[in-house]
């Protein structure tokens, strides 16, 4: 026993993930101190993932719940790092912003990493060319593929 008061809610998926604003159990309004759903970085420049956490992106009632940021949480540091990862054209300092941003998300508890789903693509000993990506799937570079 932990202590405290919990109280589990199941939302069908139809609800969770619908587009109608009169819909208070959708997954943007996030009535809720704590809710698990599953984001996924679909493209190996983290930009659109983490633009999930701008202010400019914040969810609420004037926007009919339409932002990506449905956790609402506000940062001027993250949202001035990302502004400037925007323009950046070197890649190193470009790849420092990012992660300065996705440590404020973990230290401010705005994401709780809980469960990484792991998968095989590909496997075979003579495989090489794997080359993977924490940003992107791991067939982004299957042109390059080979059997050693």
């Amino acid at each position: 026993m932990a202590g405290i008061d919990l109280y589990l809610k199941y939302v069908f998926v139809s609800f969770f993930f619908c587009s109608d604003p009169a819909n208070s159990e959708k997954y943007p309004q996030f009535n809720a101190d704590l809710q698990m759903y599953n984001i996924d970085l679909t493209a190996p420049d983290p930009a659109w993932f983490m633009s999930s956490f701008i202010s400019a992106e914040l969810a609420a009632k004037a926007n009919k719940w339409q932002g990506r940021n449905v956790t609402r949480w506000r940062s001027e540091e993250y949202d001035r790092l990302y502004e400037a990862a925007g323009s950046e054209v070197d890649p190193v300092k470009r790849a420092a912003m990012f992660i300065r941003m996705n440590d404020l998300l973990i230290q401010n508890i705005v994401v709780i990493p809980v469960l990484w789903r792991n998968g095989v693509s590909a496997s075979a000993l003579r495989l090489r060319g794997l080359d993977l990506s924490g940003w992107d799937s791991t067939f982004w570079h299957l042109p390059y593929w080979y059997k050693a």
